[in-house]
């Protein structure tokens, strides 16, 4: 394979006067250029982008770090990302996290060795901070996406989950429900967090009562089973059952219907059911479940496109936060009126 070493031995010129001549740099003779150039074509040589990076100091390389690419989410995150990054000239890598803060930063440590330009992240979840401020010190720009940190200063991509929580729960409350429980994520991850704030906040608006027997955790991943979560609530008295549930993920919007159904719980009969985010392309649950379907390639266009701008040096000095509204899917999960 012909190598950037090869082409400066032909010229007779240093590796790096080669570098210059593929990067377009100024401080090279017209003379020098036209016969680099001549011997890279007959050569047949394709530059690298490390040859590219001795002189730009840049390497054109983007990572997008997840936490769970099952999730259909952050497939279509990844794909606004890859579009966006590819259209301005970048490459992107995909890193999947597993919700797992040890494994998240194994892989920032490896990003911050393969000199990338800058990482789009989703953390896994508040202690994510320490390994997300290492980036900072190699001054290498982050932008977040879906979840943000207190205290960590950067461009971020987030969902409006106030909003989008209460008009979940205020369609369930038209619908005449007023023992609403919640299935959520961990709430050391902000989305689960404020979810549980806005479901809070929305049941004391309306004047209902707030039952901690109605609020079950799980993590936000595809597997994840809590059938015995749904037996227990079942088993209380019949004046706190619940007649509908909010999952808060797509996740575990699925695997309520699931576990319902293991019950012989019917839905939405017997329980209604609404979730946070659509699941496209998963099953018949897409025309099923009654979703807030979040912009997720958007997440991820965007996201790549103020971390390019942050890379370039166009971007303004202060950290910007772009907050997208969500779909509402009204769908036969949660269609059965409470007299």
């Amino acid at each position: 394979m012909i190598t950037i070493y090869d082409i400066a031995k032909e010229a007779n010129v240093s590796a790096m006067t080669v570098s210059r001549v593929i990067n377009n740099a100024d401080n090279v003779s017209d003379k020098t250029r036209e016969k680099v150039e001549s011997i890279i074509k007959k050569m047949n040589y394709m530059p690298n982008s490390s040859a590219r990076s001795l002189v730009s100091k840049k390497t054109k390389l983007l990572s997008l770090l997840v936490t769970d690419i099952a999730n259909p989410f952050f497939t279509s995150v990844a794909r606004g990302a890859e579009d966006k990054a590819m259209q301005m000239g970048y490459q992107l890598m995909l890193c999947n996290s597993d919700e797992n803060v040890e494994k998240e930063s194994k892989y920032i440590d490896m990003l911050i060795s393969t000199r990338i330009d800058g990482a789009l992240i989703a953390p896994a979840n508040d202690s994510s901070q320490k390994s997300i401020l290492k980036l900072s010190k190699y001054n290498i720009p982050v932008v977040l996406i879906d979840r943000h940190i207190k205290g960590l200063k950067c461009d971020q991509v987030l969902s409006d989950n106030e909003t989008t929580t209460r008009r979940l729960m205020e369609h369930l409350i038209q619908q005449g429900h007023k023992k609403i429980a919640i299935i959520n994520g961990p709430l050391d991850i902000a989305t689960a967090r404020e979810r549980h704030q806005a479901y809070c906040d929305t049941l004391t608006l309306y004047g209902l009562v707030i039952n901690p027997n109605l609020i079950q955790q799980s993590h936000f991943f595809h597997d994840s089973d809590f059938s015995d979560a749904i037996q227990q609530m079942f088993q209380l008295p019949t004046n706190e059952q619940p007649t509908a549930i909010f999952a808060t993920s797509n996740f575990l919007g699925i695997n309520t219907v699931k576990s319902l159904k293991k019950h012989h719980i019917k839905v939405p009969e017997e329980v209604a059911v609404v979730c946070y985010d659509g699941v496209p392309n998963y099953t018949d649950s897409e025309l099923f479940l009654t979703a807030a379907e979040q912009p997720s390639y958007h997440f991820g266009y965007m996201g790549a496109q103020m971390l390019i701008e942050r890379i370039e040096n166009t971007a303004p000095e202060e950290p910007r936060t772009i907050v997208l509204p969500a779909e509402f899917n009204i769908r036969a999960s949660s269609l059965h009126k409470i007299e």
